[in-house]
């Protein structure tokens, strides 16, 4: 039987790879050892929460509780509606022979690059005539805006690499397109599908220019603008304020380790003509 040899990386990569994971990570670390040492400020934090308490987490969730929970709508609600959009758009897109298609995909890249700010200066106003300011579905269709292109472009590149006779079988059968659609793109496109809504999600969960241009007054406030105003001009006990932000940070910490397999071959599906 022919050997297999492995080559074994030096010992030095590996410990050059753990101080830089741990330069990047120090930030997350000092955020949670902050977090179980309510009281104290930032210039006298013990490297160490030797007596450490959950004070911050209880005032976190007093203060800061339906911020989360509306954070988690609005999110939610984003992912449904930047899905249900992008979907469609990207299947005629990327199977069928639509005019100016080229176009439509150069526009859509383009807008990723127009500023935030723009766009939520003209929702504004857009907003105040609808009557929607500092409302939950407001935030829901401004987070939206940022989450349908880029699912589009997502979600085509991927059904862009569906063999063509998978859908002439399915023609065969006498599925239309809407059959097809539903019962073969979209089972096919799921690790497209899974990482446009992991994007769509914590674009959503980490907006704050949105938050602060149309829901600054109302009750319909994300966790990132409660943490803002929790701040304030001066604000003494940091231990309740990195509570909150270590709260905010576990959702998105959580998808993208359940999600990462999916992410992986979602944002490489479309490289390769399957």
């Amino acid at each position: 039987m022919p050997t297999v040899t492995t080559t074994r990386r030096p010992w030095r990569y590996t410990v050059l790879g753990c101080l830089f994971l741990a330069f990047m990570l120090f930030p997350v670390y000092w955020m949670v050892n902050a977090s179980l040492q309510p009281g104290v400020s930032t210039a006298d934090l013990d490297w160490f929460p030797v007596r450490p308490s959950l004070d911050g987490y209880r005032a976190a969730f007093a203060t800061q509780g339906a911020n989360l929970l509306t954070s988690l709508v609005v999110s939610l609600g984003a992912v449904v509606v930047s899905l249900t959009v992008a979907a469609p758009a990207a299947y005629a897109l990327s199977l069928y022979r639509v005019r100016a298609a080229g176009a439509v995909m150069f526009a859509l890249l383009l807008s990723q690059m127009i500023p935030g700010i723009v766009i939520a200066n003209a929702l504004y106003s857009a907003y105040n005539e609808l009557g929607i300011l500092n409302t939950t579905i407001g935030l829901v269709l401004a987070d939206s805006a940022l989450g349908i292109p880029f699912s589009i472009l997502i979600v085509q590149a991927f059904m862009r690499a569906i063999p063509v006779s998978v859908l002439e079988a399915a023609r065969v059968d006498g599925a239309g397109r809407l059959r097809t659609f539903v019962s073969i793109v979209l089972p096919l496109s799921k690790n497209a599908m899974i990482t446009a809504a992991l994007f769509s999600f914590l674009f959503a969960w980490s907006d704050f220019l949105f938050a602060l241009t149309l829901a600054s007054n109302g009750e319909a406030r994300p966790v990132t603008l409660g943490i803002y105003l929790f701040i304030g001009g001066f604000v003494a006990d940091w231990g309740s304020v990195m509570a909150t932000a270590t709260m905010a940070s576990l959702p998105a910490g959580i998808l993208l380790i359940a999600a990462q397999k999916y992410v992986a071959a979602g944002a490489t599906g479309g490289a390769v003509k399957a």
